[in-house]
């Protein structure tokens, strides 16, 4: 399956259109899948408060799958700070990716971030 996680840089970048984020909706748009965090969701909506935006924030990728974890993401936290420091929220998204892709593999990682996309590509992540 042709699968992305992607964190909350993108859809804030498509939520206000800015450089590149036509570019970045139609890449997110080809996946057969595309997962997240439902920290996704606290983000969004902080930054649409932030800019004064109505609208429900979850419209910018209405196919969304959520990845809610049954269980501490001790380990793959861990894993993530192995390869480098990233933000608690950014350690949190690549957990839940790797959650789904434990070696990185057919899991494709969509951030903004380079920082985080760093991490994320020593993790194995596309």
């Amino acid at each position: 399956m042709k699968a992305a996680y992607v964190d909350t840089s993108c859809l804030v970048a498509i939520a206000f259109g800015e450089r590149g984020s036509a570019k970045l909706a139609a890449r997110l748009a080809r996946y057969e899948a595309v997962f997240s965090s439902s920290l996704l969701e606290a983000e969004l909506k902080a930054a649409f408060r932030r800019e004064g935006v109505d609208g429900d924030p979850l419209d910018v990728l209405p196919n969304l799958e959520w990845v809610i974890p049954d269980r501490p993401l001790t380990a793959e936290i861990d894993k993530v700070l192995e390869k480098g420091y990233v933000r608690g929220a950014d350690a949190w998204h690549l957990a839940c990716a790797l959650l789904l892709a434990p070696d990185g593999r057919d899991l494709r990682f969509e951030t903004l971030d380079a920082r985080q996309a760093e991490v994320a590509g020593r993790l194995g992540f596309a």
